[in-house]
């Protein structure tokens, strides 16, 4: 087994703690393999060493590998994920009368009948807030909630206080005690208990933790930084004072704050728990190139949390290129130029930071014939509720006669919810299909209603009377004065659990706005919406940032990447410091998925480019990636934004290169300032942090002029020429590989 200096000092650490901070792609699981094998040629026990891996299909890698490597006839270590560690430790407990007998509910629809029966009871008699209650949405977030509380092994008020939940969602704390006692009821334990009871019950008694010390010498936990609260004391209770405990992981890959997990775990928490480490870098990449490497580095500069740790091309990596475009369009010919290479569809995925975004994409596939699939099935644009209530507005107004159509008219009834039990609208829905007539106010249909909820009712009820008449319309008017009509927007962030949840329906709506301004036929439209799909396997991946972790493809697509999308905030959710860090560490596992090409992709238009997409520096990157691989005048300085960041990269591969800031050149007679009449409408920038440009306009006093500017991958700015860290071009372009 070859390895790298960095690797075989990590196999061969002697006595104590040990952090590892490992980049993407450094080539890991090979290390701790090597590690575990070193171990057991020196003598320790395979029954006192313990391996935890992230997840499953990690962990049964890593039991091939090791398996295969290890001579003939040795017995090898426990490997395990924290949920089978746990469900082995609440086995022995049981057994010791520590813990009574329960029954593991494995599938979800078991744990989803208990929530709901815990929200009805906690909610008595209150049948609008029962019936919201038990949407899915609000189930969803209600499972979160519970696993969270145990995750982080905190007071369920204290914890729902913190949290960002909206007003619907009330009744958690109260709901989440109630189901603590159906499950001792019956008998039964979620995913979560796996690790929360035994916790539990060790903490409360040093008598019955002293039983489960002493076992292990040698810990090794992979993916350290993703671990939780809960996690974390049960490998500190194992492990007690004697086991040696090497974390493996990075920091800037600490993307799951949101069930619990910390950056400062990989940090700072190490120490404080498990005493004092040695520390080792795992910082070579064999994934890709020195482009994307260096581009990952100047992406994640900004962040304060984060490991003071480059990640390195390994030598004789292959040229990673990289690109920014803008929009599904872009995507598309990106895809064709992929295939006339002979390469294959299923070679691609593309990323976005959440669902929402992936809508455009998914419609513009769906147009030009290509196959794809999403790593969740439910996430196809037709099959989403409120996308095919959309499509039913659309199609009253083509189709009158629908208004007798009980099931349609329900469907839009209850889509966006009018917070209205299911029952009353299908009711209604029948009434209104027979009749065509609202009801009264005092009609028994209604009784018990609030006001504002009998005038939405009546009022949806006018928007699809009145549909048939704006038949004429274009799809982008019509569905604007649906949306606009039935107040959608306030509606979902009302009915969302979590304020993201909301915030993503939101921008759903304003992505299937903009698709209905593409077409001029209405009838397109909703033939576009309505189109059966179903997943190809031989297609382009879909799939969000998180579910890409640990994962890797030769071509990336990242959509969206447009500022408040990517990094998501808004006008109700404003971007905090540690919000902004999350984000970022998001984007850089986002582009360290790319192997051969990496393609970030904007919406453009109204969506400004997000501040991520200049905080790479990719045209830099490039540029000294390809003086790297011996293109240009090797004497020629570069001029780069970061210099010195680019310059601790190229020392710590060993290799120099001439270099020089990015600067506003000097006008004669005046240091660092340039003259008015060489900036001009159409003069091409270059521009540390935003890329590249063209001047636009020319202005203000010529002694300090300012520049209004239009990057391609950051919009529109306005500079001081004297003061930005811009440097004019040729017009012939600066010498990359394509």
């Amino acid at each position: 087994m070859r390895l790298t200096a960095e690797q075989r000092a990590v196999v061969e650490h002697g006595d104590g703690h040990a952090r590892v901070a490992a980049v993407a792609g450094s080539g890991k699981t090979t290390t701790l393999v090597a590690r575990v094998l070193q171990l057991l040629e020196r003598g320790v026990p395979a029954a006192r060493i313990l391996v935890l891996m992230f997840n499953r299909s990690a962990r049964e890698d890593f039991q091939a590998r090791l398996a295969a490597l290890a001579p003939p006839g040795q017995r090898l270590p426990d490997v395990r994920t924290f949920h089978s560690l746990g469900h082995r430790l609440t086995g022995s407990l049981t057994r010791w009368g520590a813990l009574s007998p329960r029954r593991l509910l494995s599938a979800d629809w078991q744990v989803e009948r208990l929530l709901r029966q815990a929200s009805l009871e906690v909610l008595g008699d209150d049948p609008e807030r029962r019936e919201n209650a038990l949407e899915a949405d609000t189930l969803d977030a209600l499972a979160h909630f519970c696993g969270l509380v145990k995750a982080e092994m905190a007071s369920p008020a204290a914890l729902y206080q913190r949290l960002d939940f909206a007003e619907e969602t009330r009744h958690f704390v109260d709901a989440f005690q109630r189901l603590e006692e159906l499950l001792a009821e019956h008998g039964l334990m979620t995913y979560s208990d796996l690790l929360y009871r035994p916790l539990r019950a060790l903490e409360a008694d040093p008598a019955l933790t002293g039983r489960v010390q002493g076992f292990l010498d040698q810990v090794i936990i992979d993916e350290y930084q993703d671990i939780n609260q809960a996690q974390l004391r049960l490998l500190a209770t194992l492990a007690g004072r004697d086991a040696a405990v090497m974390a493996v992981g990075d920091a800037n890959q600490c993307i799951y704050e949101w069930r619990g997990a910390h950056p400062d775990t990989m940090r700072e928490h190490f120490s404080a728990t498990f005493g004092p480490a040695t520390d080792y870098p795992l910082s070579t990449t064999f994934r890709h190139g020195h482009a994307l490497a260096l581009a990952a580095n100047h992406a994640i500069a900004a962040n304060r949390r984060r490991p003071d740790q480059l990640c390195l091309a390994a030598p004789g990596t292959p040229f990673t290129s990289l690109a920014v475009d803008r929009g599904p369009g872009a995507l598309l010919a990106e895809l064709a130029a992929w295939q006339r290479a002979g390469r294959h569809l299923d070679e691609v995925c593309l990323l976005v930071r959440s669902w929402a975004l992936s809508v455009v994409f998914q419609l513009q596939l769906l147009q030009a014939g290509i196959p794809f699939r999403l790593s969740r099935e439910d996430r196809f644009v037709f099959r989403l509720p409120l996308v095919q209530a959309l499509a039913g507005y659309l199609r009253l107004a083509l189709s009158p006669g629908l208004l007798r159509d009980p099931a349609l008219l329900q469907r839009l009834l209850e889509q966006p919810t009018p917070f209205v039990a299911r029952e009353r609208l299908a009711a209604l829905a029948r009434r209104l299909a027979d009749t065509q007539t609202f009801p009264e106010r005092h009609d028994p249909l209604l009784a018990g209603l609030k006001p504002i909820q009998r005038r939405n009712l009546s009022r949806r009820w006018a928007l699809l009377c009145e549909l048939p008449r704006l038949a004429g319309w274009s799809p982008v008017r019509l569905l604007t004065h649906v949306v606009d009509s039935l107040d959608a927007e306030k509606v979902l962030k009302r009915a969302a659990a979590r304020r993201e949840k909301g915030e993503e329906d939101v921008r759903l709506l304003d992505v299937l706005v903009e698709q209905a301004a593409e077409l001029s036929d209405i009838e397109a439209f909703i033939e576009l919406l309505e189109r059966p799909v179903e997943n190809h396997a031989d297609g382009v991946l879909i799939t969000t940032v998180h579910g890409a972790k640990g994962l890797e493809w030769p071509l990336v697509a990242l959509g969206g990447v447009n500022e408040e999308d990517f990094p998501h905030y808004g006008r109700d959710n404003p971007l905090t410091a540690d919000r902004l860090e999350e984000e970022r560490r998001l984007f850089y596992v986002a582009i360290t998925r790319a192997r051969e090409r990496l393609l970030i992709l904007h919406d453009g238009g109204e969506h400004r480019p997000s501040r991520f997409i200049g905080e790479t520096a990719w045209q830099d990157c490039l540029r000294v990636a390809a003086r790297l691989d011996g293109e240009g005048d090797p004497q020629a300085p570069l001029a780069v934004g970061a210099p010195a960041r680019v310059a601790g990269y190229l020392q710590a591969l060993g290799r120099e290169l001439p270099l020089r800031p990015l600067v506003a050149e000097a006008a004669p007679g005046a240091v660092g300032e340039a003259p008015l009449e060489e900036y001009r409408p159409g003069q091409r920038l270059r521009h540390a942090v935003f890329g590249e440009g063209e001047v636009a306009v020319v202005e203000g006093d010529p002694a300090d002029p300012v520049i209004e500017v239009c990057f391609r991958q950051s919009g529109r700015r306005r500079l001081l020429a004297k003061r930005a860290p811009i440097e004019r071009l040729s017009d012939a372009p600066s010498p990359v590989k394509p």
